[in-house]
């Protein structure tokens, strides 16, 4: 079986390749070929896959080209996990938004909407070459501002897109750990879209226990959630949000505490990487070791001033395992081998939640087989959280609107209309500032 990892230069590919390595048994797959447009960064990661693989017997092979045809022809999946623009992108995303006073996270307010206009029109060509090249292929899109993104492809791919993170499942396994159960067995009640979710119960062996976290004050502040949001505030909820919401119920201390930053999280991604790719450079350096170095440290340091502003303190040192890999092996296994299972994914909404439409893609327990990923029902979502889902769905289908018509004022209302955007003024000096620092906007008129 193939798989195409597109970034395939990516820092990130050795967790999936690692992931492939202990998978085992018929439908497995053995064949992966890296898509990147940087030849430099492609065999720095082939480098570290060659080191991994090195003791691993009937290990896949690895192949690498900068030509997308080429790498999408014929492929069984495909792992999308690109970056338009890079990290330099990234930072830029950050700069010009904190110079606004409002946020810059990639995937959250202003400097999300930035990656999404840069992003979507790539994504879009991925998906009409995949439907050209390889049209029984499964995208498994990893891609962020994910849900914006996965929505834009399965609109030239249908179902045969879906998109994975891994913050739900960390958030479900630190409640389950929490709780004393085996997070492989907990059914988890979660419903929002990417980056925007919320647990609403945690049943282990059919019982519901997340009301006897929520009524222990010393269990609910013993974990991450519990320290970022504060055991009062999630009482309040009767939920445990996904800690993406922590940019949007404590947004003016994110945004202060970004703003004091020796530099923002982006930019300190740039520079270590940059480091990473350079002593790859080396033909002497040990790769494998030199990434697992680099990981390490790019997992401690983890939404940092989130942490800083909150005194939740340092991770905790079960929460720097990372886990999109795991889901992505997990999502391949099912589709390929017809092995059921239920995952949180991003998919199309048909009837889940009654407040969007069938084409909204959010984020939900699926159960997954060899048909693809098949949304659970799942209880109405409180009005506080209806109203947050609704305005921000409607600023990322401004977003694909704005992409595909090349409209800068539909781009102007997509920032003026998040939540975390105060004033249409702000909004139009940020399409300004991100249209003069990004080349892939220059399509906005």
């Amino acid at each position: 079986m193939k798989l195409t990892i597109l970034g395939g230069g990516g820092f990130r590919v050795p967790l999936v390749y690692g992931a492939l390595l202990g998978d085992r048994g018929e439908g497995r797959v053995t064949e992966v070929v890296l898509h990147d447009l940087d030849a430099g960064r492609l065999s720095a990661v082939t480098r570290v896959l060659t080191e991994q693989a090195a003791r691993v017997e009937d290990a896949p092979t690895v192949t690498a080209t900068t030509d997308l045809d080429e790498a999408l022809r014929g492929a069984d999946f495909v792992f999308s996990a690109i970056r338009v623009g890079g990290l330099e992108g990234r930072a830029n995303d950050e700069r010009v938004a904190l110079a606004e006073g409002v946020l810059g996270q990639e995937t959250v307010g202003a400097g999300g909407i930035a990656y999404g206009l840069r992003t979507v029109p790539v994504a879009v060509d991925i998906a009409r070459r995949v439907a050209r090249l390889a049209p029984d292929a499964w995208v498994i899109n990893f891609t962020n501002p994910a849900g914006l993104v996965t929505e834009a492809m399965s609109r030239h791919l249908g179902d045969r897109v879906i998109g994975i993170c891994d913050s739900p499942v960390g958030l479900g396994r630190r409640i389950a750990r929490v709780l004393g159960g085996d997070p492989k067995e907990a059914w988890i009640d979660y419903v929002g879209l990417n980056h925007l979710g919320w647990v609403r119960g945690l049943h282990i062996a059919g019982r519901d226990e997340l009301p006897r976290l929520l009524a222990d004050p010393d269990l609910l502040g013993s974990f991450e959630e519990g320290k970022l949001f504060g055991v009062d505030w999630l009482q309040s909820l009767g939920a445990i949000p996904n800690e993406y919401l922590h940019y949007y119920y404590f947004n003016r201390e994110a945004v202060r505490a970004y703003q004091q930053a020796e530099k923002t999280r982006g930019a300190f991604l740039r520079e270590q990487q940059a480091h990473f790719y350079e002593e790859m450079r080396d033909p002497g350096a040990h790769a494998l070791a030199a990434w697992d170095r680099t990981r390490a440290e790019r997992e401690a340091t983890y939404m940092a001033e989130n942490r800083e502003t909150a005194g939740a303190g340092e991770r905790d040192a079960d929460d720097l395992s990372g886990g999109y890999e795991k889901v992505a092996l997990a999502l391949m296994r099912a589709i390929a081998r017809d092995e059921r299972t239920t995952l949180i994914l991003n998919v199309r909404n048909r009837s889940t939640l009654s407040v969007l439409d069938s084409e909204a893609v959010i984020e939900v327990p699926c159960l997954v087989d060899a048909n693809g990923a098949h949304p659970v029902a799942v209880a109405p979502l409180p009005e506080h959280a209806t109203g947050l889902v609704c305005a921000v769905k409607a600023v990322e289908r401004e977003v694909l609107a704005a992409a595909e018509s090349g409209s800068r004022t539909t781009a102007v209302k997509a920032f003026a209309l998040h939540p975390l955007v105060d004033s249409v003024n702000v909004a139009r000096r940020l399409v300004e500032g991100y249209t003069d620092v990004h080349p892939g906007l220059s399509y906005l008129k």
